[in-house]
């Protein structure tokens, strides 16, 4: 079984990037081809290696604890590896363990191939399994996507959310949005518009 290969990116399309390994292509499919970095060096992608009767499919993944969330999801019923990687390209890492965690159902429904019975079941199966995936995530946006997973504006509404979507709408990225939140939620305060955390987290995106 492939675990992981180190290449470069040789082409991608909207669910599969071409890494090419010592002149040979592999097709992998990824929930953000277009996040996989292009390094002289090469890339590595972890691969999750899944044989069906009819095919051999390379699922690939940024890191071990994408990988490891990858394969708790598609050992919930009714969950295959496409749902999983839909799962995946909808929602970080993070954010999705925590609503598990959370039991936050809401979060859940608004990725890509999920309903409320497919939601609580994956509360069911995987809220008290996801240790192991956990360790590995970075500790400040973690607590981040608890934080905002625990609000019942999450999901749907309220100021950060609001904020959040303007900055998504401006061309920033979800994991940058969540480094902003890290850096505004201190400064911030209850009674605080949209507008006011859009100004603090533009300045702290541009702070770097």
């Amino acid at each position: 079984m492939i675990d992981f290969l180190r290449g470069t990116v040789a082409h991608r399309e909207a669910d599969y990037a071409v890494i090419d390994v010592h002149g040979v292509g592999y097709r992998v499919f990824c929930p953000n081809p277009f996040a996989l970095p292009d390094k002289a060096e090469g890339t590595t992608v972890y691969i999750h290696h899944h044989v069906r009767e009819d095919a051999i499919l390379l699922f690939g993944f940024g890191s071990r604890e994408e990988q490891s969330l990858f394969r708790r999801l598609i050992d919930v019923t009714g969950i295959g590896p496409k749902v999983a990687l839909g799962i995946l390209s909808g929602g970080r890492p993070e954010a999705v363990v925590s609503a598990i965690q959370q039991e936050n159902v809401p979060f859940l429904m608004k990725l890509p191939g999920i309903g409320k019975k497919t939601a609580q079941r994956i509360i069911l199966d995987l809220k008290d399994k996801l240790g192991a995936v956990t360790s590995g995530f970075d500790g400040a946006l973690l607590t981040a996507a608890m934080q905002e997973a625990a609000l019942p504006s999450s999901a749907g509404g309220g100021a950060w959310a609001e904020a959040k979507e303007a900055l998504l709408s401006l061309g920033y990225t979800e994991a940058e949005a969540d480094r902003a939140w890290v850096s505004v939620k201190p400064k911030s305060k209850e009674d605080d518009s949209a507008d006011v955390l859009i100004k603090l987290a533009l300045q702290a995106l541009y702070a770097g």
